[in-house]
């Protein structure tokens, strides 16, 4: 094994059961890929995986930084290998499981560990860019949010869909998405709960790089390749951002408070409508607001 293939053996070679990780060493790109064993949404079990992985990213490239590492780690991609699925959101079974029985705790905890994962992810010292080839909802859109760099195919579709049972995406997306945007925008988009194109999040600017259909991957490594050529601009204008725009942790914290109270606020009215979408999980099927929105009518 050669020193740029031992220096990031340990995300290949832990074992994952919800992500399927692989090292590309001329790119020096870690991509993880989701590939949920029960439902195509955040699952604790996914969650936690994830969480782990990002942790290990974050000491890797610490360890690369004291060293000064000339192989160091440039890129993380994440993708997904359910075929036109990127992630369909919160785990709404668990919602309403918690929200009947009233469990506040477990409500915090399961966001909290949104959070968490959001916020070391944000702050990683490489370029992080997520791949989304199919449909991003909820909080699958917000995991997408959290990179630093969004490559989208034309046949995905993201959207924030929880208006449409009275309540708002908690776990990110008013603060990824008004630095994306503005704060007018961020609510327009979060209040309309419709599905978008990719194309016309690229014309927003939400999304980086717009890709034709199945070509994804060869939009990721052009895009490496661009930015290994001006990587210090690349770099030090991410920095300028940050700084501009910081994310802190109580930030997060305190939106996720008001979404916990929000979600104990639902009537039951509001679930049977989050029920419908969460059964739409358990069959992978593609969730289109506008029909339900045509039954409500």
């Amino acid at each position: 094994m050669n020193s740029k293939q031992h220096a990031h053996a340990c995300f290949t070679q832990e074992h994952y059961r919800e992500l399927d990780i692989r090292y590309e060493p001329e790119h020096r790109a870690i991509w993880c890929y989701l590939r949920p064993t029960s439902r195509p949404c955040c699952t604790p079990e996914l969650l936690a995986e994830l969480e782990h992985f990002h942790r290990a990213i974050e000491h890797r490239t610490k360890l690369d930084a004291e060293t000064a590492e000339r192989d160091r780690l440039c890129f993380l991609v994440v993708a997904s290998r359910v075929p036109g699925v990127f992630s369909l959101g919160g785990d709404l079974s668990l919602f309403l499981k918690l929200i009947r029985a009233r469990e506040r705790e477990g409500l915090f905890r399961y966001a909290k560990s949104c959070i968490d994962l959001l916020h070391v992810s944000y702050h990683l010292p490489i370029t992080t860019i997520a791949l989304v080839q199919g449909d991003a909802f909820g909080g699958g859109f917000e995991g997408a949010l959290t990179s630093r760099v969004i490559i989208a195919e034309r046949q995905a579709k993201m959207g924030l869909p929880e208006i449409l049972f009275n309540l708002f995406p908690g776990m990110g997306a008013y603060s990824l998405l008004a630095r994306r945007l503005d704060p007018a925008r961020a609510e327009r988009l979060i209040l309309s709960g419709r599905m978008y194109s990719a194309e016309e999040l690229y014309e927003m600017g939400v999304v980086d790089v717009l890709a034709e259909n199945d070509q994804g991957e060869e939009a990721v490594h052009a895009y490496m390749k661009k930015y290994m050529r001006a990587s210090n601009g690349y770099d030090a204008i991410h920095k300028v951002r940050q700084i501009y725009h910081p994310i802190s942790y109580d930030e997060l914290m305190r939106i996720v408070t008001i979404w916990v109270d929000a979600a104990l606020q639902l009537n039951e009215r509001d679930l049977r409508i989050m029920e419908r979408i969460s059964r739409a999980q358990e069959k992978l099927t593609v969730f289109r607001p506008t029909a339900v929105v045509k039954q409500l009518a």
